[in-house]
């Protein structure tokens, strides 16, 4: 309904722009940006010039690279310039990266020549590092500014600023020295230097750091913003915490998707191509699919066993998904605790010793529920020991295993949230049912 009544009014702008705006300023910058999703190109240009330059910057932000390229291709020079000016840098590197090159060097000549510099570097840095993340839209100022200069220079660049929270303190090279926030320099006397109430200690990011690194250290500190340094300690770019939320809600995406065995998805669901879900799903369903065919070996192996006491077999399904569901279980904990530094390799043995002591209760829990059903059923009180005993049995191994893999796979840098997950149910089940049988023979003597 918003649309359609934004779609009229932009007809009408000419003669009565008075209700366009007003229907403009009910909105949020991202209610923009899902309005301009639905709308004609047309009626994009028009929505994106009748707006100020803050509010469609904002706006634009919320969209895809592509459609930001696109929108802002159909603008003219003069007002697509200072639109690209007024987008976060960050942003700005991620469309540029996505569109061709020809594309991204004619959106270059838009902005400044010393602002396309700055680009331009932010467009050197590894994707997935902290210096891709950065923008090089905040404030710094020299350490023997006044607080009145620092005032004066904030109220001349700090539109163009992402936050005004923090005053990054540099040395005359460049240097970060220190930080100082907005509230300090007001409350400080006007003439009292950056260096006398900046404070020195100061917690920064090298370049070449992993986001999710940069995440964590984000998150535990609760800061707004965290500065970004290059190998001289010189002040490049800035992180801040909505940058590492979207970073967040990436990575959590992922480890979801490869939980499940598959590759995670680069684009939303519904613009994955059916060949794009194929191909990223087949792989790891072929490996398993190889990985689990010896649990046929295993029933053949004890083929006669089954044969001797057919009621083996009623429990064959329950203890095997019992095991299968404590290692996904397992799994699923030590990849969010590894994902976020929680525990790391050195901590295999306080893990294993955790993990197990659960298994054991669990696995007793467990074990005296499976009794009481087999003997729910009608079977033999034998068959009954056999089944609680092999639950618990299966749990602890399934407890050991699962608390080993992920970390094993870490220290061998390959991601543990592709593998872990369905690589434990098969490797439980084939196990589990070794482990179902052994005892039966031990304790059923056939």
């Amino acid at each position: 309904m918003v649309q359609q009544e934004i779609a009229s009014a932009l007809k009408l702008s000419s003669t009565g722009p008075e209700k366009l705006l007003d229907l403009l300023q009910q909105l949020q910058p991202y209610d923009l940006s899902e309005i301009l999703r639905e709308m004609e190109e047309r009626e994009r240009i028009g929505l994106i010039s009748n707006l100020p330059v803050a509010e469609a910057a904002e706006a634009l932000e919320y969209l895809e690279p592509e459609l930001q390229y696109q929108i802002l291709n159909h603008l003219h020079d003069s007002a697509a310039s200072p639109l690209l000016k007024q987008m976060s840098s960050d942003t700005v590197v991620d469309m540029l990266l996505a569109v061709h090159p020809l594309q991204a060097e004619k959106m270059l000549r838009l902005l400044p020549e010393d602002y396309r510099i700055k680009i331009n570097n932010l467009m050197t840095y590894p994707e997935y590092t902290a210096g891709s993340l950065m923008t090089v839209d905040y404030i710094s100022a020299r350490a023997h500014w006044s607080g009145e200069q620092t005032l004066r220079h904030i109220r001349k660049v700090g539109l163009e600023a992402e936050i005004i929270s923090y005053i990054y303190v540099t040395s005359i090279r460049g240097e970060l020295v220190g930080i100082v926030s907005l509230k300090e320099i007001i409350l400080a006397s006007p003439h009292t230097r950056l260096s006398e109430i900046a404070t020195t200690d100061v917690i920064s990011v090298p370049a070449e750091m992993e986001q999710e690194e940069v995440a964590g250290i984000l998150a535990r500190y609760s800061f707004y913003a965290l500065p970004v340094v290059d190998n001289r300690n010189r002040l490049i770019g800035i992180i801040t915490y909505d940058d590492v939320v979207e970073v967040i809600q990436e990575e959590a995406t992922e480890d979801f998707q490869k939980l499940g065995g598959s590759q995670p998805l680069s684009e939303p669901y519904f613009k994955t191509s059916i060949w794009s879900l194929f191909s990223k799903r087949i792989i790891w369903l072929l490996v398993l699919f190889i990985g689990g065919a010896y649990t046929a070996n295993v029933l053949e192996m004890f083929q006669s066993a089954v044969d001797k006491v057919v009621a083996l077999s009623f429990f064959i399904p329950l203890l095997i998904g019992t095991g299968g569901n404590t290692g996904s279980q397992i799994v699923t904990t030590l990849v969010r605790a590894l994902g976020v530094g929680e525990v790391k390799f050195k901590d295999v043995f306080r893990v294993i010793h955790k993990e197990l002591i659960t298994g054991v209760l669990l696995g007793l829990s467990l074990g005296l529920v499976a009794y009481v059903r087999a003997i729910l059923m009608g079977v033999e009180i034998n068959i009954g020991y056999v089944v609680a005993i092999s639950a618990l049995f299966i749990v602890l191994w399934a407890s050991v295993v699962s608390a080993v893999l992920p970390l094993l796979l870490h220290r061998l840098k390959i991601d543990p949230a592709v593998v872990s997950g369905p690589l434990i149910t098969t490797l439980v089940d084939g196990t589990g049912l070794i482990i179902y049988f052994t005892i039966a023979r031990m304790i059923l003597h056939i």
